[in-house]
């Protein structure tokens, strides 16, 4: 039979896929945000802050993760775009493995290692006691993490959408329903906003092997579940560009964390209260990430099966429509950040005069080229999903790598805090500018 991917108007198909993506990435984004309100709430900026320093070891799990999860479901679209069910078969078995086995490494290894990666991740000493207590509890969680969402890229890739979506939704309504109630009647604190997140995933992560039984188009066996390092290496490859570009989510977070210390305080906010702000501000920023990000996962599959097939301009009117998806819901964002940041601020929590000001000025300023940066992202993608990992790990280092972490070092060093803030949307409008250009030319090559 006919694979619908190939044949479906690419509106259609894009709408199908992008959009229970999107509601899935919102989720699984819900995780962190939930605890941030909470916390917000219940402890104060202190446990904001703390969550901030913290996060850096998920970002560099979900890093990991959608290396494997997007790298297999890339190879897995290709394969069946070229009727190789056999290898989509051997791609999923073994793509299975690798988030078992690399999410129970990693949380090994940060257990062993937390105080000192608190500190490198800008930790102050009176955040320190929060940060310990919150991440010694979500580490556990880590390896189910990395299987719930590894799974839902695989699913999606199948042509199941929609059970990608319940994978994270469903971790996400328990996370909800259990934050206020450990937080607040429990009295348990960042612990219990900890607590509630691995609850969550954990059934998350049992629903999601579920569908291993429950393939479309491949019949998965035991004897596909095999490891091997030349699988390995192609899967982290094919995954390289959607890794690191939530790698550099890290790193970014890490640099902009330890420039807040050290630059607020020579200002009258401190150290802590711009840690606390950009904490949030780059929380909320990561929602808007989750729906460039759903967007992107929807694109995949299409793009992926179509490439194999060799039927090129499909592709090409996925790619455009996505770009233009994403971009009014940039637009959406910048409305909503530039005309009531204190509304969004205020949901984490209240703070003092100084509090406010600096997170109102960070967000409207940081935040700016937010359209812009969705439609990088969605170029350094476009790349990997055709098979070309090497031209879209390059994108998505260039906003960062090459763009951010230097301008973000040398600005403030002339401007101070305005340095820091500015930064962003210096990067984003420069990347955007490369990005299209590697697209244009790769399209004129398409035919």
């Amino acid at each position: 039979m006919e694979n619908p991917i190939g044949t479906l108007p690419v509106g259609k198909l894009l709408r199908q896929f992008a959009i229970p993506s999107i509601i899935a990435m919102l989720v699984s984004s819900l995780y962190n945000v939930v605890d941030q309100i909470f916390i917000g709430q219940g402890v104060g900026y202190l446990g904001n802050a703390a969550t901030n320093v913290a996060f850096p070891l998920v970002t560099i799990c979900m890093a990991m993760t959608l290396a494997i999860g997007i790298g297999s479901a890339t190879q897995f679209s290709l394969s069946l775009g070229r009727k190789e069910e056999e290898e989509a078969a051997r791609v999923a078995g073994s793509g299975f493995l690798m988030m078992v086995l690399f999410g129970t490494i990693y949380a090994v290894l940060v257990e062993l290692f937390l105080p000192q990666l608190l500190t490198v991740f800008g930790s102050t000493p009176e955040i320190m006691p929060y940060a310990l207590t919150y991440t010694r509890i979500t580490t556990i969680g880590m390896p189910f993490l990395m299987i719930m969402n590894g799974v839902s890229n695989l699913a999606r890739a199948d042509g199941s959408p929609r059970f990608s979506m319940m994978v994270m939704l469903v971790g996400a309504i328990i996370n909800t329903i259990l934050d206020p109630i450990f937080i607040f009647p429990l009295h348990m604190g960042v612990a219990g906003a900890a607590w509630a997140t691995i609850i969550g995933q954990v059934v998350s992560c049992i629903y999601a092997v579920l569908y291993l039984r429950r393939f479309k188009r491949i019949n998965l066996k035991r004897e596909h579940f095999v490891l091997s390092f030349r699988r390995i290496g192609k899967t982290f490859t094919m995954g390289m560009s959607n890794g690191l570009t939530q790698l550099a989510i890290t790193l970014i977070q890490i640099v902009v964390n330890n420039s807040m210390v050290y630059y607020g305080a020579q200002t009258p906010y401190g150290s802590e209260i711009p840690l606390a702000a950009a904490g949030i501000v780059l929380k909320v920023n990561g929602i808007i990430m989750a729906v460039y990000i759903g967007v992107n996962q929807g694109m995949q599959p299409i793009i992926g099966f179509n490439y194999g097939a060799k039927k090129f301009e499909r592709v090409k009117q996925t790619f455009r429509k996505a770009v233009l998806a994403v971009f009014v819901i940039g637009l959406i964002g910048l409305f909503i950040f530039q005309v009531f940041p204190k509304a969004v601020l205020s949901l984490f929590g209240g703070g003092e005069g100084l509090y406010m000001d600096f997170a109102v000025r960070f967000m409207r300023t940081f935040l700016l080229m937010i359209p812009l940066n969705g439609i990088q992202m969605l170029s350094s993608n476009f790349f990997s999903a055709i098979g070309k990992p090497v031209k879209g790990t390059l994108l998505s280092l260039t906003r960062t790598v090459f763009l951010f972490i230097p301008i973000v070092l040398i600005l403030p060093l002339f401007l101070s805090m305005q340095g820091i803030l500015i930064t962003a949307p210096i990067a984003d409008s420069i990347a955007f500018v490369i990005a299209m250009g590697f697209v244009g030319k790769e399209m004129k090559n398409m035919v």
